[in-house]
């Protein structure tokens, strides 16, 4: 599902460590990425995406090689991907409802009743009173995690990049963002959980796959106790 060959990222355009990155994550499996940088973590992210130009090596999703692909492609292979990130991705143009279908009314042909059924039933199982229709930043901090949540498991994505939601105290995520991450990889997903606190995921050990930390000089795998 996601397949890093030598894939060594410019530092001055990434910030990441220039040094060949290999990483093979299978339909199914989920990995937990540490590291102590988040800023980090959503630069990784962007390189398993195709975003971040590469000295040397190749990243592949789904068997296809981003620099392969035009920008047609390449925006439809996104659109497969569900991503938590800690940046600031939300635009306040439109009501947060908007920006939640915006993949799905993109990037398929489902009508409009059935993206909205699914957005509104995945805004109740994170927490959320109905689907918010308010611009991103009068959300409060906690109703904008649920909404990231929401929008990364939109539309059943084949690949995950979770940042990690649960860092910050708001207990009432984990449940059903455990389920929905556990869901997703019963039908054949694959999930990279960068986290920065191991405490975080233990709940979740006996179903992760792989352990790596993510650090100047690279990834480097950990064992698994």
């Amino acid at each position: 599902m996601l397949e890093l060959m030598n894939a060594t990222p410019f530092f001055e355009d990434s910030g990441l460590p220039p040094v060949a990155l290999n990483l093979r994550l299978m339909p199914g499996e989920c990995m937990v990425v540490e590291t102590r940088d988040m800023p980090r973590a959503t630069m990784f992210a962007d390189l398993c995406s195709g975003l971040i130009p590469l000295n040397n090596g190749t990243v592949k999703v789904m068997g296809l090689d981003w620099t392969s692909l035009d920008v047609k492609r390449g925006n439809a292979l996104r659109g497969r991907i569900g991503r938590i990130t800690r940046r600031a991705s939300w635009t306040n143009l439109f009501g947060a409802h908007v920006e939640l279908m915006l993949r799905e009314l993109h990037h398929t042909t489902r009508s409009i009743d059935d993206i909205t059924g699914e957005t509104l039933r995945m805004c109740e199982r994170f927490g959320l009173p109905g689907v918010p229709v308010d611009t991103p930043e009068r959300l409060s901090y906690t109703d904008l995690a649920r909404a990231n949540c929401v929008r990364a498991f939109m539309g059943k994505p084949d690949l995950l990049l979770l940042e990690d939601p649960l860092e910050y105290g708001t207990a009432d995520l984990s449940l059903p963002f455990l389920e929905c991450l556990t869901e997703a990889r019963d039908r054949g997903a694959a999930a990279l959980w960068f986290v920065r606190d191991a405490s975080v995921w233990q709940a979740y050990r006996e179903a992760v796959n792989a352990h790596w930390r993510l650090a100047d000089d690279g990834l480097i795998t950990v064992r698994m106790h």
